[in-house]
């Protein structure tokens, strides 16, 4: 699944082709994504500039001068720049063709994204009750602390809920408890205000890293240019059950937690 620093390469990738871009037609080839694509997402779409491209968790914002269309990419979206007028393909879903002679292709095997309207992205349910961006100033180590007092939830699945922070997918709250030395059972509500300093920085870290490097080469994902991201270069457990530990040697332990894959040092992690 793309987590955020994908969808932030796919904004970086998309928005210079199509921010300032009239929009000559929108064509809906399926529309049964996760939920249903809007029927009169054409006639909303058609005719109006973009004025700029954003990203909210893992959300993206498609900003006209009147309402947003968001799209989020699911477990195998993605968006392609198109200057060939190379034809659609079985699971090109939507295509916005701009007066420029671009098109903008959304491609989603699982049909698990959505492409919805809104005339306030901010105000949208699914945007509303989000939690603060992981690379934002409000984003700090005593939000987090304070946050957890009294969950017994495990420190793990904590910072991945979006109404605590967003965009913490499992490589990347994997990769982050590894570098805070913090165990990914630990119950949330009994970290203290220095380890969680040191997990919020950790976030921080590994988040912009994978940004720069373009992603985690990820199966389903390609970018806006069809090159994959180079982060899975860097990780250090993730993926890498049985192999030692970086740090200690200590083979590195796999568990399941709500169903996704959980590796972590037995050693370095308290």
């Amino acid at each position: 699944m793309p987590e955020l620093p994908e969808v932030e390469t796919t904004r970086r990738g998309i928005a210079p082709h199509c921010e300032g871009q009239t929009i000559a037609q929108v064509k809906v080839r399926n529309g049964s994504l996760r939920w249903p694509v809007p029927g009169d997402l054409a006639a909303q779409m058609n005719g109006q500039v973009i004025r700029t491209v954003e990203r909210r968790a893992k959300y993206l914002f498609l900003n006209l001068d009147h309402g947003t269309a968001i799209v989020h990419l699911g477990m195998s979206g993605s968006l392609r720049i198109i200057t060939d007028g190379a034809p659609a393909e079985k699971h090109d879903h939507i295509d916005l063709v701009l007066h420029s002679g671009v098109t903008l292709r959304f491609n989603d095997p699982r049909r698990f994204g959505c492409w919805l309207w809104a005339d306030s992205a901010e105000t949208h349910p699914l945007i509303a009750s989000l939690g603060p961006e992981p690379l934002s100033a409000e984003f700090t180590g005593r939000m987090l602390f304070q946050l957890s007092r009294s969950r017994n939830t495990p420190v793990k699945s904590f910072i991945m809920d979006s109404h605590v922070v967003v965009g913490v997918g499992n490589i990347y709250a994997n990769e982050a408890l590894f570098h805070a030395g913090i165990h990914p059972k630990r119950k949330a509500g009994r970290i203290s205000l220095d380890r969680y300093q040191r997990l919020a920085e950790a976030i921080r870290e590994i988040l912009s890293a994978a940004i720069l490097m373009g992603g985690t080469t990820l199966r389903d994902f390609v970018n806006s240019d069809g090159k994959p991201g180079y982060f899975a270069q860097s990780l250090l457990v993730y993926g890498r059950a049985g192999e030692p530990c970086p740090n200690c040697e200590t083979p590195l332990k796999e568990i399941r937690m709500n169903g996704r894959s959980t590796v972590y040092c037995t050693g370095c992690q308290r």
